[in-house]
């Protein structure tokens, strides 16, 4: 088994147990702010000291939790096989969990970038104030990559995808484009695992199994199903 790869894509679901807010909740709001208030380059523009703001809360969120069990259980599937993660998250929970292979697809709270060159990045584990300017005299903004910006590991991402032998998606609701596109490069023979309290529509897929359940009860249920396949 050590040779077959098992691609994992994850969205907001899985770090919702662990106490992480899921990105959309059912009134449009995230952590009552607008999307449109906070995630948009125009937001920053007009209003930086806002956004900023929010970003640092984010932070402090996310250094508060702990990895669950659906991480800490995908961190241990590396005893077995090559795992892939693809993440929508803007966590570090699969890391902190042991994860080694980790692909953030819109960015990392724990980063900060240039405003004006997106390669100027430097960690950041406090607040970014306005004034709180990078080498190149720019405002510093956190890396994230925000509603109308272009993302630019997703070429990356759908190589990642074509090489998997199995694939799990855990807690996306595949409403982001064009991380939901993402399903779209899994070869058709692979088997398919979809762990969702919330399963999305899809379409058909071929070779797909539903988990009807929350990330830390689906793991379960999945791992079990690893093992009955004939890989």
């Amino acid at each position: 088994m050590s040779c077959k790869t098992l691609v994992v894509l994850t969205g907001a679901g899985i770090s919702e147990e662990s106490g992480l807010p899921t990105f959309r909740a059912s009134d449009g709001l995230w952590m009552n702010h607008k999307v449109t208030d906070v995630a948009t380059p125009e937001a920053f523009r007009a209003n930086p000291e806002l956004v900023l703001e929010f970003y640092n809360q984010r932070r402090r969120n996310v250094a508060a939790a702990n990895p669950n069990q659906a991480h800490l259980t995908i961190a241990g599937l590396e005893k077995e096989f090559n795992v892939r993660i693809v993440t929508q998250n803007i966590d570090n929970l699969h890391e902190r969990a042991g994860s080694s292979d980790v692909l953030h697809l819109h960015g990392e709270i724990f980063k900060m970038r240039s405003s004006r060159d997106e390669t100027i990045l430097e960690d950041i584990h406090g607040d970014i104030k306005p004034g709180d300017l990078a080498p190149d005299g720019s405002q510093w903004r956190p890396h994230i990559v925000w509603f109308g910006e272009p993302v630019p590991e997703i070429d990356i991402a759908s190589q990642i995808m074509r090489m998997a032998d199995v694939f799990l998606l855990v807690g996306s609701s595949l409403q982001v484009y064009p991380a939901a596109g993402l399903l779209n490069y899994v070869p058709a023979e692979c088997p398919k695992f979809i762990i969702d309290k919330n399963i999305p529509e899809i379409g058909k897929l071929p070779n797909l199994h539903h988990i009807n359940k929350p990330a830390t009860k689906g793991i379960v249920d999945f791992v079990e199903a690893l093992n009955q396949l004939d890989l």
